[in-house]
């Protein structure tokens, strides 16, 4: 379990594809030290499983295919900046909103802009999942606890507002039009959705 407030940002070393999936590499200063076999990290709001003990500052993990097929993450590419957050701990304040790190969806950036000093960003999302989806409720994007400023049923598109400190500590500094982000929609939504379908 995840809250979506990001802790760093790792830069990928190496994307390996093998029989079963793809082997991934990332450099995370800030977190690697404190990392051993088995331990869960979110990367890009995906939850992945550190398969080696970490090698300075390089984290290791095992992509199923599937991972590969229904988030960004077989996009990725050396050099790029992904978002990092260690799992919740029992002990820890909740910020952001409960986050499960099972990505239900990537969406497409329409529009990333500056806005005097926030930045307004505007995704374009499955339309199945607008019933999950509410004005002022929670969304990840990216493993990022966004607040949906405005649902745009008609378009399926998403605005968030991005504020100086969220943009300078994620990969949105380098967000461009056009690119892919993970989504994952807030989980009672899905239990309500779940509930009025069976009930």
């Amino acid at each position: 379990m995840f809250t979506g407030l990001v802790e760093t940002t790792g830069t990928v070393v190496s994307m390996d594809p093998v029989e079963t999936g793809a082997r991934l590499a990332l450099s995370a200063p800030a977190v690697a030290r404190e990392l051993a076999i088995g331990d869960s990290l979110a990367v890009n709001g995906c939850c992945l499983t550190v398969n080696a003990s970490p090698e300075g500052d390089v984290v290791r993990f095992d992509l199923l295919a599937q991972t590969l097929r229904v988030t960004n993450l077989g996009g990725l590419e050396p050099g790029d900046l992904v978002n990092l957050e260690r799992a919740l701990r029992a002990d820890s304040r909740l910020g952001g909103h409960f986050v499960q790190g099972h990505v239900d969806a990537v969406g497409k950036v329409i529009d990333y802009t500056r806005e005097g000093q926030d930045h307004q960003l505007i995704i374009a999302i499955p339309r199945e999942f607008l019933k999950q989806l509410i004005p002022k409720g929670s969304i990840a994007i990216d493993g990022i606890s966004l607040t949906a400023a405005e649902v745009h049923d008609e378009a399926a598109e998403v605005t968030c507002w991005i504020t100086p400190h969220t943009h300078a500590e994620t990969n949105l500094s380098g967000q461009q039009k056009g690119r892919t982000v993970n989504l994952e929609f807030d989980l009672l939504a899905k239990y309500v959705q779940r509930l009025v379908k069976t009930g």
